[in-house]
């Protein structure tokens, strides 16, 4: 079979020929039908993301395919079974084992591309927004990087709960994108002021950024007195110190998420958020956007892209 795979942090990725892999117990081999990117996938070709495993490893963070076989004594989805799960590395390949605790069967009218790209991108959001902002209805919510992968799930659930939802991205294009999904604002942030714009309209009360660097700086002063900010990754580059004086003047809280570490203290929120979501899509009140698709072979194409920001919402290969 196909892998996609890093051999050290010092050359890129590429794909290889190697043995199909036999599920142990507690495991289960997946065809993979469709593997969905993340920015994490970049940070982790560099060996900077949290997580990252010790080269050589399959990339690909987050599937969607068909379960194949059950390992010894192993309880699970049975073959043939649709099925998603973050998996954190093994997806960009033909087949891969996984953790038959975290295979989620997908809705039956959700495709494989739509559930690839679904539960980090939904799941973060939803989480972010719900469970650790408490955004209110009628809250100003403003999301920076808000026609990429996560952003752009965040202004749907944003909208769908009754915030007034401010997007911010780059170009005309990309705020068409999120005006469609629910955004009421829009501010291009090639052009305009986005400290002066989000205060013109009356501050933000959440901000849900994606992007960091000078964009939260510039958030972070247009937000109001008792606002919360969610920074939930650094597409730009650069981490943003937090200057405590700002928080302390202004009496905001700053809420960290990182969506993946929810499966080792606190499971139960994370599937709980899924089964929502799931249920969500299902009512036809959520409308995932697969910006891009490449094959396998293109793998390498695909993470230029994102790492290009040229995309919206999710990139998904398909093996």
């Amino acid at each position: 079979m196909r892998a996609f795979q890093l051999d050290d942090f010092e050359t890129s990725p590429s794909l290889k020929d190697v043995e199909v892999p036999t599920p142990k117990k507690g495991q289960a081999l997946i065809k993979i039908a469709a593997c969905g990117l993340n920015f994490a996938d970049l940070l982790m070709m560099r060996g900077k993301y949290q997580d990252t495993p010790e080269p050589p490893f399959t990339m690909g963070m987050e599937i969607a395919g068909v379960v194949e076989a059950l390992g010894p004594e192993t309880d699970g989805p049975a073959p043939g079974t649709r099925v998603a799960t973050f998996a954190g590395q093994g997806g960009l390949a033909d087949y891969g084992v996984f953790s038959a605790d975290r295979l989620i069967p997908i809705p039956e009218k959700m495709s494989f591309k739509e559930a690839a790209g679904f539960l980090i991108a939904y799941g973060t959001s939803h989480l972010a927004l719900g469970h650790c902002a408490r955004l209110q209805p009628g809250e100003r919510l403003l999301v920076l990087g808000a026609a990429g992968g996560v952003g752009l799930t965040a202004v749907e659930i944003g909208a769908r709960m009754g915030a007034e939802v401010i997007a911010c991205a780059r170009g005309a294009d990309k705020l068409k994108v999120a005006k469609k999904a629910g955004a009421t604002h829009l501010i291009d942030s090639t052009t305009e002021d986005i400290r002066e714009a989000v205060k013109a309209l009356g501050g933000a009360d959440v901000v849900y950024d994606a992007v960091g660097g000078d964009q939260w700086k510039a958030a972070m002063r247009a937000t109001n007195p008792g606002g919360r900010l969610l920074p939930i990754g650094f597409a730009s580059g650069e981490v943003p110190q937090i200057p405590a004086n700002i928080l302390l003047v202004k009496n905001l809280t700053v809420i960290g998420l990182y969506w993946g570490g929810y499966l080792k203290f606190a499971p139960e929120v994370l599937t709980g958020s899924l089964a929502d979501l799931f249920t969500m899509y299902e009512d036809g009140g959520l409308h995932p956007h697969i910006g891009a698709t490449y094959p396998l072979d293109q793998a390498g194409d695909a993470l230029a892209l994102l790492k290009e920001r040229k995309s919206t919402g999710k990139v998904v290969v398909t093996p």
